[in-house]
């Protein structure tokens, strides 16, 4: 990459992250404007405030962890992990968010003994990912399936959910920094979950695919060498 195009990259990267933080501050400023009225519901705006500082918190923690990929200080493939302890760890600890969301989670391991080139800290950040992303935008009634397989060439770790999917020419952008299909911009999030999925897959040697559209739910594959 020559200095312009980084100079570009640097450039736009800021502009979307001033963006990205304006919103829950808007939302702040104007939640400390009511608690100045009179009959103001001090306790309840103080709670919302309280969730407003926690996105905004989320989002620079996402923002400095991509930074740090994207520099090569967090190493990703070291050594190999085994998968399915930490597939049921997370599936386990997110099964409460989901029901409150109206999400079913299912878990299909063909292979108890399938390792994975991910240390266990960063396998547990992608599927945790994944799974948050379901649940965020599946929609109530949904199936979201988690599948731990080997595939000809290496292993796939699939997260698909038979929920209102994202339009169809949404589904190719899922992975860019920011981007939020029309459902997604209505909900919280950070917008870089799936962008950390793709680095941390890609700079372990896989790939990783998006597919689905409008109503018929929302599938991401990856897939690891051996």
């Amino acid at each position: 990459m020559s200095d312009t195009d980084y100079e570009a990259l640097r450039t736009a990267f800021t502009a979307s992250v001033s963006h990205e933080l304006r919103t829950p501050l808007a939302r702040l400023q104007a939640l400390l404007e009511t608690a100045e009225l009179p009959g103001a519901d001090l306790h309840a705006l103080l709670r919302q405030a309280g969730e407003e500082v926690v996105e905004m918190t989320e989002l620079v923690d996402d923002i400095l962890f991509l930074s740090e990929l994207e520099q090569e200080r967090e190493v990703v493939a070291l050594g190999v992990t085994e998968a399915a302890p930490v597939l049921r760890d997370v599936v386990s600890g997110l099964s409460e968010r989901a029901e409150l969301a109206g999400l079913r989670l299912r878990l299909e391991i063909e292979d108890e003994a399938v390792e994975i080139p991910l240390r266990r800290r960063m396998l547990r950040l992608v599927v945790e990912n994944l799974l948050e992303n379901a649940i965020r935008y599946a929609g109530e009634g949904a199936t979201c399936t988690v599948t731990l397989a080997r595939v000809e060439g290496g292993t796939l770790l699939e997260v698909a959910d038979d929920g209102t999917g994202a339009p169809d020419e949404d589904v190719p952008r899922l992975f860019e920094r920011f981007f939020r299909s029309d459902r997604a911009r209505t909900t919280r999030g950070t917008g870089l979950g799936l962008a950390i999925v793709k680095h941390v897959i890609e700079s372990a040697g896989g790939s990783v695919e998006a597919r689905g559209g409008r109503g018929r739910g929302l599938d991401i594959r990856c897939v690891l060498p051996d």
